[in-house]
Parts: C-alpha cells; sequence; structure tokens
C-alpha cells in the first residue's frame, strides 16, 4: 500500500511549480516595499506576512521545491500589487480580496507542514473564519496605525462595517476556490494512479 505524500494534493510539477511560487513570494516582496513607500503599512505588513507563510512549507520540508501551489499564490499577489499601484478606486475590494488570500495561504500551509487535513465542506467555514480573524487584525492594525502614525483610516462606522462584509464575502469565493482547486487536483491525480494502488 502506498501513502500519498501531502503536496500530491496540491502540485502536479513539483518543480514548475516551486518556480512559479518563488517567482511570486519575490513579487509579494516587492508590493512590501512599494506600500511601504506609499505609506500603507499595515498592507505591507501584510504582504510581508505573506512572503513568509509562502516559504514556511519549503523551509519546514526542507527543500526550495515544496511549495504552496502557484495559481493560489497569484491569487494573493494580485490584490497586494494593485495596492501598491495607489489606485484608490479600488482600494476597498482590494484590501478584502488581500485579507481573503492571506487567511486563504495560511489554511494552505497548514495543509502542507502539519498533520491537519481538511474535508472540503470544512475547509470552506474555516477559510471563512479564518478571513474574519484576519480581517479582525487588519482593522485593529489600521486603526493603530492611524492613530500613531496618522495614516488613512475608516472615516465611519459604515464603512468599516462595509470592510467587514465584503471581507466575508471574498472570504467566501476564496473558500470556493480552494475547494475547487483541490478536488480538481484529486481527480487529476486519481486519473493518474496506476491500477491496484491505493491511498
Amino acid at each position: 500500500m502506498s501513502q500519498r505524500l501531502p503536496e500530491e494534493w496540491f502540485i502536479e510539477d513539483e518543480r514548475t511549480n516551486a518556480a512559479i511560487a518563488w517567482l511570486f513570494a519575490a513579487v509579494l516582496a516587492l508590493s512590501a516595499v512599494g506600500n511601504v513607500l506609499a505609506g500603507e503599512l499595515v498592507t505591507a505588513t501584510a504582504a510581508g506576512v505573506a512572503v513568509v507563510v509562502t516559504v514556511v512549507p519549503a523551509w519546514v520540508g526542507r527543500s526550495w521545491r515544496r511549495t504552496i501551489p502557484w495559481p493560489l499564490l497569484a491569487l494573493t499577489v494580485l490584490p497586494f500589487g494593485l495596492s501598491a499601484a495607489e489606485l484608490p478606486f479600488v482600494a476597498g475590494f482590494v484590501r478584502s480580496i488581500a485579507v481573503a488570500t492571506l487567511a486563504l495561504l495560511v489554511v494552505v500551509t497548514l495543509q502542507l507542514t502539519t498533520t491537519v487535513r481538511m474535508m472540503p465542506g470544512f475547509a470552506v467555514w474555516f477559510a471563512t473564519i479564518a478571513t474574519l480573524g484576519v480581517a479582525g487584525i487588519w482593522a485593529f492594525g489600521s486603526w493603530l496605525s492611524a492613530e500613531y502614525l496618522g495614516t488613512a483610516f475608516f472615516e465611519t462606522n459604515t464603512e468599516l462595517m462595509v470592510f467587514f462584509l465584503t471581507t466575508l464575502v471574498a472570504g467566501l469565493i476564496a473558500a470556493g476556490v480552494f475547494v475547487w482547486y483541490f478536488r480538481r487536483r484529486l481527480r487529476a491525480n486519481a486519473a493518474r494512479r496506476p491500477a491496484g494502488e491505493t491511498v
């Protein structure tokens, strides 16, 4: 009986995936710098956390090829990159997506580096709850930054509630992407598995 390694849930070609993933990690690091220069300290911190979470699987597995799937990293890079580009008309949307994708990275890293294994249904709720948790930390960090460093914060309570609502929606979408991607990978892995091999 052969036992499927955790990364087989995620990755079809380790080397190719790792090369693209490290490229995205570099882009995240650059976006952190860009957000610092733009005065978006909380966003820069979140991008830095995303970089750390991205490299944890490689560090724990002692292999540069053990990385988070690049399509999920692409989802993470997009909002942070847009934030660094200083596009005010998408700022609120970008912030919500950034929170959701950061929470999704944490969920995937748990799958890759621990014995935690989530069924698709549970993964949806876990990713959503993690998103709301990150949103709370993000909002608190933004308030601290505004209070002591003079950066921008929500002007009204309504704006803050809208942020939490859009983040919840973004979290549900991110969780849906999570489930879709891994079900797709599992089907592909099952189709390639030799006859008689069990999980």
